[in-house]
């Protein structure tokens, strides 16, 4: 057994040969590994924020959009919380007014007027409420006029619910219509490729609607994500860098009638210009699409 040492750059690579064999048996290639990603390939961002002080409290300022952002199943959870424990509350107000008035002992009693009639326990009193709040209304359970307290309790009842229904499922349907999902019917290329187009040496990548309804307004922009140090020594871990598609000629606003070919020319006013094709393949970069449009069914 003999060794052979092949240098590439500043690796090298071990390939044994044999002395009954006329090839070479070289070890398997080890796999490439994957780099951490800024932006993953559904256009969720890898960054994470850290020692700002206050986090949770700016979160909890806009509660609102902070419920819009959380995954469906804590929504659901909330959603479902939230009725769970604004119904039993107010179940255990109306029982508690039955109870300090003595309804509950003489809830059979013909000759006496309840606050609310029907009501003998805290089953009962659960479901006066449901059938209030969700205006069903039987008519077997009902508020008499003998009962100031239960008329305030009524009205406070009608308000909280009014504002809980407007939360919650206001939260609810923003988040089923927002246009994320819109993006599973955009496809980009898996690769983008860099080749001469027009005399000129250019990167180039594809994008193409899969649905019949156009995307109204459509612009696409390209940023090169880096890390870069400056003259004066100071290390930027994430320099954002603009590419240009077609800014000066109105080729970024696209026509998304049939699949575009994206080009950005290599010129001297591009990050490329000065990487050559081995440093463009260990150079540590990210390149991200940012298509913006209108849904033309939705108007989002």
């Amino acid at each position: 057994m003999s060794a052979l040492r092949k240098k590439f750059g500043d690796d090298y690579q071990v390939v044994t040969t044999s002395s009954s064999g006329s090839g070479f048996n070289q070890p398997p290639p080890e796999k490439k590994r994957k780099r951490q990603r800024f932006v993953d390939k559904n256009g969720r961002c890898n960054v994470q924020h850290g020692n700002l002080g206050g986090e949770t409290s700016r979160y909890l300022s806009d509660l609102f959009t902070t419920l819009v952002d959380l995954k469906w199943r804590w929504n659901l959870f909330i959603f479902i919380l939230t009725y769970t424990v604004a119904w039993l509350f107010m179940a255990s107000m109306w029982w508690c007014i039955a109870y300090i008035r003595g309804d509950l002992n003489r809830a059979h009693n013909d000759k006496y007027t309840p606050c609310v009639a029907n009501v003998y326990n805290f089953p009962s009193a659960f479901l006066f409420f449901i059938e209030t709040e969700a205006t069903i209304g039987y008519g077997y359970r009902y508020i008499t006029d003998k009962c100031p307290e239960g008329i305030i309790l009524f009205l406070f009842q009608s308000i909280l619910g009014s504002i809980v229904d407007a939360f919650l499922i206001g939260c609810m349907f923003i988040k089923m219509s927002q246009p994320k999902k819109r993006a599973e019917t955009l496809m980009f290329s898996e690769h983008a490729a860099i080749s001469m187009r027009d005399g000129k040496l250019t990167l180039m990548f594809r994008v193409g609607n899969l649905r019949n309804s156009h995307m109204v307004s459509a612009q696409i922009r390209c940023k090169l994500l880096k890390s870069r140090q400056t003259p004066e020594g100071e290390f930027l871990p994430l320099d954002q860098l603009e590419l240009d598609v077609g800014f000066s000629t109105g080729a970024d606003q696209l026509f998304l009638v049939s699949p575009l070919t994206i080009c950005h020319v290599i010129d001297t006013k591009s990050p490329f210009y000065d990487l050559s094709q081995r440093s463009m393949q260990t150079e540590q970069f990210e390149i991200v699409v940012i298509l913006e449009g209108i849904v033309e069914t939705t108007g989002e």
